[in-house]
């Protein structure tokens, strides 16, 4: 018997590869060699490539058949569709918290483990010294020490929820290994990173509602801007570039109304108390809190900050919808990540009774237990950020390390340590220093420390140690804004609503409410401070007078703005004001200035009665309002120097003023808007105050546009007095040179879309200016439509580009009459692992204007499932 040849003979092997092997052959020894080793490197290549492939596969979580999960009563299932949008059954709602927390885990504990090393202050734990100025400001603001306060105030029922939530989490993490949780942990892991996630802590949860507070907190930045103008323009100019809220133009949320006894009434008259703006400040106070505003901006933002940051939603009665019943629309406008913010999900009871009270489905946080947004079987709700005035910052006289002047004397400062660990460092020793107004912002960092000895007192001639900064922030006082929650998920009609929104202390957001009876209504909730006559919010105070303090007192609940059923049958909130002037209690002065809230009333007017498809279409009105205002005028440009920019001009000639991602017009309006900030104001403004190309703007050009020789047309760099139309001209000129550049010589070639992109990047990784590893995280390059101030609000920034910053985190319509026939989409996927396919399965559809089915009932579930989970006992 003859021996077995060592390689298959050519005419027995694939004829490419016996071709291959008789050139191989045939060929030098050296070249064989050469063969040999690139064979050798392409294997190991793909041997790396599958190595690769598995730890990044790793994390995924199990959908099908059967797991553990201890401590359950009973069997829990966990249904998902074809997005793997989870729906939860169960018995009880012990049970259900404890599935949600263990399909979280499942989907984005990575997520979850770092937004609570964020609300503790220990991103250095990880990060190492990066993170140092994050953790020292959230330490000083203390957000993890006044959640472990909450968690006295809170319900016994809201405990038991946190603890179930808690012990699901847990218990999907206990026997898995970093790498098994998420990939980021086997990335850091190549960095040297030794790490093992702690257990969940019902705190944790608690922590991030802070976060949320902190990105949603209202007119912060406002101030230290108004401050900063202060320092070179007047009175007069910054009341032009800051001016009052237009309610002849955009009418409030609800209109007319007062406090009677200290009830809100919307037919009641009120009287207004409107309280004189602050003085300006002198230059060292100003550089003090210019600083300042440098280390806030060094704060992550988790669920997003800026002009930008919002929401549209709104609500029609059964008479102004074709289904005979409430229809309710909301589309929060947050940052943009991946993954996105929310997480769908349904938690259901199986049969309800005392200890099974929840059947609720809507858009969850990763780390909190229930529904945030959604409806259950009775009632439905939305939310959009109110934006009230709950920070004030106080500038403080110190004398010494640990004291400060109230009224001519010495008081003791509150003060403690923290220590904060530092990855491959040394551990840090923070002193945390507190005022009655708050902790002392300006002691972070290093670069803060000698901030106060800089600044002049206000006494002439003496310089003392100066100011330091402190913070007054409702969010730094506990309350039980975790009960309002799981209220919400269980409320079933207009009074239990308005109950659990009692408890919505931190961030204030306007809500608007839908029921099976036919009801709509809005609730302004929040704990908001009532000030002494004198502050009105809009300009730091000095700390050492006491007259200045908050009162101590919060708007009653009572008294907060809210209807139930208005005559006009819908209602309407995009974030402008609330009330009128006539309302007697200080909400805040900084709105947004309307243009969202008027268009989307506009068209509920004009539509009668709507369908679910046309509320849906309506979150995508790309209308531009300050084109029609612009427009006009940059036609009126007679004398552009030749047809080559004269082609561009004439894109605005039949433009319908909106803007879809192929859009031309759109395009070139766009660029000729944002140059022409630029050459108005760059040259006048410090260049934290240049226009972000934002509502305000749109109030402030549009005034301007009626003075062709206003001052602020002029550019003070030029010997030459500019007017109006040299500013517009001057700006067509260049948008038309900088298409060309950017995108084709033809402006028929042009799109909105390609410059308006939306990249999706993960809050941590996606940053490490890593090729591979960013690539492996992020989803860059989506073209969308939209813009800033427009009801598809996809933001961009006017100072950095065209990018979009924030943008409608998610969408919803919900259907009173048939909870199945609501609609929702999400703007990434449900998944926090990049290697799944629902980590960005819905943003196509999305960046499409796609909604996807919501299924509710158990049918419709049972209809659209596709992978089923159960969840059994241990043991």
């Amino acid at each position: 018997m003859s021996e077995p040849s060592p390689t298959p003979a050519p005419d027995t092997a694939d004829p490419s590869r016996a071709r291959w092997w008789q050139t191989v052959k045939r060929a030098p020894r050296a070249v064989r060699w050469t063969a040999w080793i690139a064979l050798g490197l392409v294997l190991l290549l793909v041997v790396l490539a599958a190595a690769v492939v598995g730890v990044v596969r790793r994390p995924l979580p199990q959908a099908d058949g059967e797991a553990e999960l201890p401590g359950l009563s009973a069997s829990v299932e966990v249904v998902r569709d074809e997005q793997g949008i989870p729906q939860v059954y169960a018995d009880t709602d012990d049970d259900l918290m404890r599935a949600q927390g263990y399909v979280h885990a499942q989907e984005r504990f990575f997520e979850m483990d770092f937004r609570r090393h964020v609300t503790a202050g220990r991103l250095s734990e990880i990060f190492g010294a990066d993170t140092l100025e994050t953790d020292k400001m959230i330490r000083t603001m203390g957000w993890r020490r006044v959640a472990e306060q909450e968690w006295a105030l809170i319900e016994p029922a809201t405990r038991d929820a946190l603890t179930s939530y808690a012990e699901g989490v847990n218990a999907y993490i206990a026997d898995r290994s970093p790498s098994e949780l998420a990939v980021e942990y086997s990335v850091l892991g190549l960095t040297g990173l030794d790490y093992a996630p702690e257990e969940w802590e019902p705190i944790d949860s608690l922590a991030w509602l802070k976060a949320m507070a902190w990105d949603l907190r209202g007119n912060m930045d406002a101030e230290v801007d108004r401050v900063l103008l202060s320092l070179d323009r007047t009175e007069e100019e910054i009341a032009t570039l800051w001016p009052d809220y237009p309610f002849d133009d955009h009418p409030p949320i609800v209109s007319g109304g007062g406090v009677v006894d200290g009830v809100f009434e919307q037919n009641a008259s009120g009287n207004a108390t409107r309280n004189p703006r602050r003085p300006a400040y002198p230059p060292g106070v100003v550089a003090a809190l210019e600083r300042v505003q440098d280390q806030l901006a060094a704060m992550p933002d988790l669920v997003g900050k800026g002009r930008g940051i919002g929401s549209n939603s709104w609500v029609v009665d059964g008479e102004r919808s074709a289904t005979g019943m409430p229809l309710l629309a909301n589309d929060p406008h947050l940052g943009i990540s991946q993954p996105g913010i929310w997480m769908q999900m349904g938690l259901h009871c199986r049969e309800a009774g005392p200890d099974c009270t929840l059947d609720t489905s809507g858009f969850t946080f990763s780390g909190v237990p229930g529904v945030i947004i959604g409806h259950n079987a009775d009632i439905a709700w939305g939310f959009t950020n109110l934006g009230p005035d709950v920070t004030d910052l106080f500038l403080e006289q110190t004398e010494g390390d640990d004291r400060y002047v109230r009224d001519g004397a010495a008081e003791a400062m509150d003060v403690r340590t923290e220590t904060i660990e530092v990855r491959g460092e040394a551990d840090v020793e923070l002193r945390v220093r507190e005022t009655v107004h708050g902790p002392l912002i300006s002691d972070v960092s290093t670069e803060f420390a000698t901030v106060g000895a800089n600044a002049p007192t206000d006494e002439p001639g003496v310089r003392g140690s100066g100011y330091a900064v402190a913070l007054a922030w409702t969010a730094l006082e506990p309350a039980p804004t975790a009960d309002a929650i799981l209220q919400l998920n269980r409320a079933s009609d207009w009074d239990e609503f308005r109950e659990a929104a009692s408890h919505f202390s931190v961030p204030a957001q306007n809500l608007v409410y839908a029921d099976r009876e036919g009801h709509i209504g809005y609730q302004s909730p929040g704990r908001i401070p009532i000030r002494r006559a004198g502050n009105d919010g809009t300009m730091p105070v000095e700390g050492w007078v006491s007259a200045n303090d908050w009162t101590g007192e919060f708007i009653p609940f009572d008294g907060l703005p809210s209807v139930l059923d208005p005559e006009e049958g819908f209602i309407a909130t995009a974030n402008q004001a609330v009330v009128d002037e006539r309302y007697p209690y200080l909400l805040t002065r900084d709105w947004d200035y309307g243009y969202r809230s008027t268009r989307i009333r506009e068209a509920l007017l004009a539509e009668g009665e709507l369908s679910v498809q046309e509320m849906a279409d309506l979150q995508l009105d790309s209308t531009n309002p300050m084109a029609e205002t612009l427009v006009p005028y940059l036609l009126d440009i007679q004398d552009l120097p030749s047809p080559y920019y004269r082609n561009a001009q004439n894109l605005l000639r039949d433009w319908d003023f909106t803007q879809p991602a192929d859009s031309a017009a759109a395009a070139y309006f766009n660029v000729v808007w944002r140059t022409l900030l630029e050459m108005t104001f760059h040259d006048e403004l410090r260049q934290r105050t240049w226009p972000d190309g934002g509502d305000r703007w749109f109030l402030v050009v549009s005034r301007m546009l009626s003075e062709p020789a206003g001052a602020w047309w002029d550019d003070v760099e030029t010997d030459e007095v500019e007017r109006r139309d040299d500013i517009l001209r001057a700006a067509m000129l260049e948008a038309r040179d900088e298409m060309t550049r950017r995108q084709a010589r033809d402006p028929r070639l042009w799109e909105w879309g390609r410059l308006h992109r939306m990249n999706l990047h993960n809050a941590t990784l996606g940053e490490s200016g890593v090729g591979p590893v960013e690539r492996l995280f992020n989803r860059d390059g989506w073209e969308v439509g939209g813009g800033s101030s427009i009801v598809d609000a996809t933001s961009w920034n006017a100072v950095e580009g065209f990018e979009v910053t924030a943008a409608p985190s998610m969408r919803m319509v919900v259907s009173l009459a048939d909870w199945d026939d609501s609609r929702w989409i999400n703007l990434t996927g449900v998944s926090g692992h990049p290697a799944s396919s629902h980590y960005s399965d819905q943003t196509e559809l999305y960046v499409e204007g796609e909604t996807l089915p919501w299924a509710y009932t158990r049918a419709a579930v049972e209809e659209a499932a596709e992978d089923r989970l159960v969840l059994v006992p241990a043991g």
